[in-house]
């Protein structure tokens, strides 16, 4: 009986009440589970910073490396818009890829082809082949995003679901901001920086590919439909299309603004991290007041700040190194948050089953901003300027502004709103992890 009660300690009624067989039964606290489960991510998040490490590298190094080559000003900007594209095929094709092939393999297909994109910049020098080669880029981020957050939705409980998405967009900017910053220390049009970065992708495969965690069952791809924006929220629509615009100007285009007014080329790594920086410490201050007032007022508020951000880096830009940094930091304060609060407001007027693909069509539509943008932009500073850039970003403001004001005017604010949460532009499975965190009282999000 003794050894009987051994083996099966911890059924046993005895190991409650006898001292030695109690130290054999292994206590598990309910806190023990979430943060295990945290712990498991920790090889996606790793491989999250080397992606962005390597993948993000390229757009300001391409940039800086065109002009090295005498690429004309129109086709570093294409070389930008070349990237979204392959980032908007890839949100379209990666979650079909997971489904036939499963996550891991998904995700060492993407950043294969995301490698061999880098390692041939030095191959083939010539804009059309780089923008062949940047397609493969977009494609990469878009793809192996998609398979992290799956692989994310499928594992995550919603006692650390905030914890889980908290971490992953520290780890996202994170990991951008150093991208940006990597610019300082790689030489341009150079074979050495490119197979850096591409050693960097590659690297990204290690952790998954290492993992004990086993992937989730595949989920379902969202529908896409471009149009559920717009019945939802007209003005998030076009606020969403702005920040595409936005972001991927100066993202794409911004080292040649400041090859333009006198940067250096290590300059340039910190007049990007800067503007990755000032939006970071937006999210929470913006998000606060997303959350306290009517959100069209924030979109307004964000839109005047970006226009004046603009005119104030124009203004600047021959006033020193430090001042065009700090026009850089002020600007991405002002116009980083501007999806995530266009974001929030279209969650307002929807209904909880639409919340999936409604992120997957805000995302589209902010792909469809961001081809356009490095082309035009590139196009306007050969014409008129490296501050023709700014001007055509604040004549996109100055169209959100009125739109604001022709929409308050047709339908009034919503009563019970969705909670405002930072929602990276990665993948269109972002809007099944962020499904829950943006549950604020409304009835229809109770699960």
């Amino acid at each position: 009986m003794a050894r009987t009660c051994r083996q099966n300690c911890q059924p046993c009624t005895g190991a409650d009440r006898t001292p030695g067989l109690r130290a054999l039964v292994p206590t598990v606290t309910p806190e023990a589970v979430p943060m295990r489960l945290l712990i498991s991510f920790a090889a996606l998040f790793l491989s999250v910073v080397f992606l962005q490490l390597g993948s993000g590298g390229v757009a300001p190094l391409d940039a800086i490396s065109g002009l090295a080559l005498d690429f004309t000003r129109a086709e570093v900007g294409l070389l930008g818009s070349a990237h979204f594209l392959g980032f908007f095929v890839g949100c379209w094709w990666a979650p079909r890829v997971m489904g036939t092939v499963g996550h891991s393999r998904a995700f060492a297909s993407f950043t294969a082809l995301g490698t061999i994109g880098i390692l041939s910049h030095m191959i083939l020098v010539d804009p059309v082949a780089w923008m062949v080669m940047r397609v493969m880029s977009g494609m990469c981020i878009a793809g192996s995003y998609t398979v992290v957050e799956a692989w994310l939705q499928g594992k995550v409980t919603n006692d650390v679901r905030g914890r889980t998405m908290g971490i992953y967009r520290v780890v996202d900017i994170a990991g951008s901001l150093g991208a940006q910053l990597l610019i300082a220390v790689l030489s341009p049009a150079h074979y050495v920086s490119y197979n850096l970065l591409a050693l960097l992708c590659t690297a990204a495969l290690l952790p998954i590919a290492l993992t004990r965690a086993s992937p989730p069952a595949t989920s379902a791809a969202p529908r896409l439909d471009p149009r559920l924006a717009w019945a939802r929220s007209p003005l998030a629509t076009v606020g969403v299309l702005t920040s595409g615009l936005t972001t991927a100007s100066f993202r794409m285009v911004g080292p040649v603004f400041g090859l333009d007014v006198g940067l250096r080329q290590d300059q340039i790594a910190y007049f990007l991290a800067a503007f990755v920086l000032g939006g970071a410490l937006a999210q929470l201050p913006v998000g606060w007041v997303a959350d306290k007032c009517d959100r069209r007022a924030v979109l307004v508020g964000l839109s005047v700040a970006a226009i004046a951000a603009c005119a104030t880096t124009v203004a600047l830009s021959g006033r020193g190194d430090g001042a065009v940094m700090l026009a850089a930091g002020i600007f991405g304060f002002s116009t980083f948050p501007i999806y995530s609060v266009a974001a929030a407001h279209a969650h307002d007027f929807a209904s909880a089953d639409e919340r999936v693909e409604l992120s997957a069509a805000l995302l589209f539509v902010y792909a469809v901003g961001a081809i356009a943008a490095p082309t035009v932009a590139a196009r306007l500073i050969d014409a008129w300027g490296p501050s023709a850039m700014f001007w055509m970003i604040s004549v996109a403001h100055l169209g959100l502004i009125i739109f604001s004001a022709v929409r308050a005017a047709v339908r009034p604010s919503p009563g019970p709103r969705t909670r405002y949460v930072y929602a990276p532009r990665t993948s269109p499975l972002i809007g099944r992890l962020m499904k829950r965190l943006r549950t604020n009282g409304r009835p229809e999000d109770r699960p």
